[in-house]
């Protein structure tokens, strides 16, 4: 085998953004041989992954609203069911919708993806404040589709074209960045 000298070269382990659609954490170890290659292992998180997403996402459809629920057995409230489609992947997000006004980074909905996180106020129309959130499923033609659980007429994890009445509310749309998976 070849001789690998890891003195010379440090190895940073921490997650590193690969190019804008692929993330890669890597976790190397060493043996205690001096001439031993390092084994490197990498998990890949590519284009595909937001459609990963939303496949779990739509596996809750039907699930009931219940305020203040991470629990799909009992309910999701709308940040309970984005908390539970994300750390399902094991990516850490806030838990509360208002928490999501400063996280991520904010993408112009001409530029939107699936997998963005689209914000919107609470119900109450005088308030600016984030109150209600959900996942973009599709963008076609300027319509955007999101996921999300309402206590609304719907009651409960639906998919909704964005309408007259969540554009009222609109705040702004984010994307989270996947590279803080554990």
């Amino acid at each position: 085998m070849p001789q690998t000298d890891v003195t010379e070269n440090k190895i940073d382990t921490t997650q590193h953004i690969i190019t804008d659609s692929i993330i890669a954490r890597a976790k190397i170890k060493f043996t205690d041989s001096a001439d031993t290659v390092p084994v490197i292992s990498i998990n890949l998180i590519t284009d595909s992954f937001p459609q990963t997403l939303i496949a779990y996402a739509k596996t809750l459809m039907g699930t009931p609203y219940k305020y203040g629920s991470v629990n799909p057995a009992e309910g999701l409230d709308c940040s309970g069911f984005i908390t539970t489609v994300f750390n399902h992947f094991n990516i850490k997000v806030p838990r509360s919708s208002v928490d999501f006004t400063n996280y991520g980074i904010t993408v112009d909905s001409a530029i939107t993806k699936p997998g963005d996180l689209i914000l919107f106020t609470g119900t109450d129309s005088l308030s600016t404040i984030v109150g209600h959130m959900g996942i973009i499923t599709a963008t076609n033609d300027g319509v955007i589709n999101f996921i999300h659980s309402t206590s609304g007429k719907a009651y409960g994890v639906v998919v909704t074209q964005l309408n007259n009445y969540y554009r009222k509310r609109f705040v702004k749309i984010v994307r989270i960045p996947f590279y803080n998976i554990n």
